[in-house]
């Protein structure tokens, strides 16, 4: 499996307005949100990133003014999980 590492400096570190224990959690978060923003990930993979339950990820949109663009991916996994609890 790949994995992406992302090189900050320090002093932009220290520059963010988060508590240093939050800024990964932090970073992950905005990340997800933009790349979801920008159609470049679909919402579930983005709550993924983001490290999110579903409808907390959900909210964090609303917060932003971002809209949710419900697709066919979305809606194949929330018939999958249907008939998983029948």
């Amino acid at each position: 499996m790949n994995q992406v590492s992302i090189n900050i400096q320090e002093h932009l570190v220290q520059a963010m307005k988060v508590p240093a224990s939050e800024v990964q959690k932090r970073l992950k978060r905005e990340l997800a949100v933009r790349l979801y923003e920008k159609g470049l990930l679909p919402f579930g993979k983005a709550r993924e990133l983001a490290e999110m339950p579903r409808w907390a990820f959900h909210d964090l949109l609303g917060e932003e003014g971002i809209q949710r663009c419900y697709d066919m991916e979305e809606l194949e996994d929330d018939l999958k999980t249907l008939e998983e609890l029948k």
